[in-house]
């Protein structure tokens, strides 16, 4: 399994966010991470390594459903982004809605939807759906 420099978590839950990174960290999944709450935070926070020279998230793992700025809305602004290209996004939800897995193939920068709760094997998953890309 191929680690990955650096993995961003957009999620407003807490305790996801904590389990995710910590079951990543046993996976040896990334060497660091950046966590945003919401959307608008993320987008502000690319905007700002961008504008920085720094080294953008290879792999973001976003949740849908969160205040101020939702996955779906992150989706719509992180796409004009011109680095966009070069993150590979996982939508990490617990709705089972087929509106949302519809919605989620819609968008092109979307490589595939998980169903929280978020495990060994699904970090597995991820990592080996990454070396096809």
């Amino acid at each position: 399994m191929k680690q990955i420099d650096i993995t961003c978590i957009i999620d407003d839950d807490p305790i996801f966010v904590f389990g995710a990174k910590r079951i990543m960290q046993v996976a040896d999944f990334s060497k660091s991470y950046i966590i945003f709450n919401n959307g608008k935070e993320a987008i502000d926070g690319f905007k700002y390594i961008l504008t920085q020279g720094l080294k953008i998230p290879e792999v973001i793992l976003l949740d849908i459903n969160m205040p101020v700025m939702d996955g779906w809305q992150f989706l719509d602004e992180f796409s004009k982004i011109e680095s966009a290209k070069d993150v590979t996004i996982f939508i990490v939800s617990s709705s089972i809605d087929p509106s949302d897995l519809e919605k989620a193939r819609s968008y092109n920068i979307v490589n595939d939807y998980v169903l929280k709760p978020i495990s060994i094997e699904k970090v597995k998953t991820i990592s080996e759906k990454l070396t096809t890309i």
